[in-house]
């Protein structure tokens, strides 16, 4: 059982947090491009490349969730729930996890919604005064987010104070 469910983190891991590693990265210089395109850019491809980049970093943030819950069976099968590495890595995640739903994700609606994508009947523009200074501000927080995740990495395979040897 152990094994499976370190197998299910794991993919989970791969396959949820990295969509959202790399379209989060990519959304500022498109958001940007599009800002800076003015009207006549929101039906073009830039505005379909920025919508398509938030919608993987909202979906995926969803099944990302995954990826703790399968973590803390694994750990609790093995046993090291209160290992230190273990609960740096969950505090690390929960850190991720906050930027993410709370800067990220609606930094990108917030952008988009500025380019007049997104918004609903009634729904005002909001604005941006520095185009280039928001998307700096976002692939920042969104190079942070990144980094937790790379930490929570390292943490996983070196897992100090293990007896594997590793």
């Amino acid at each position: 059982m152990t094994k499976l469910l370190l197998s299910l983190h794991v993919l989970a891991a791969i396959l949820a947090v990295g969509p959202i590693a790399v379209a989060a990265s990519i959304f500022p210089r498109a958001a940007r491009e599009l800002l800076a395109a003015g009207e006549g850019a929101r039906k073009g491809r830039g505005a379909g490349a920025a919508a398509l980049l938030h919608r993987v970093c909202k979906g995926y943030a969803v099944f990302g969730v995954a990826v703790p819950v399968f973590g803390m069976a694994t750990g609790a099968q093995l046993g090291v729930l209160t290992d230190a590495w273990l609960v740096a890595s969950l505090i690390l995640t929960t850190l991720a996890a906050v930027l993410l739903g709370a800067v990220v994700l609606p930094s990108q609606a917030r952008m988009l919604g500025a380019a007049g994508i997104g918004l609903d009947e009634g729904e005002s523009v909001p604005e941006i005064s520095d185009p280039r200074a928001a998307a700096a501000r976002l692939a920042m927080v969104t190079g942070v987010f990144n980094l937790l995740w790379a930490v929570v990495v390292v943490l996983m395979i070196v897992r100090p104070g293990s007896t594997t040897g590793a």
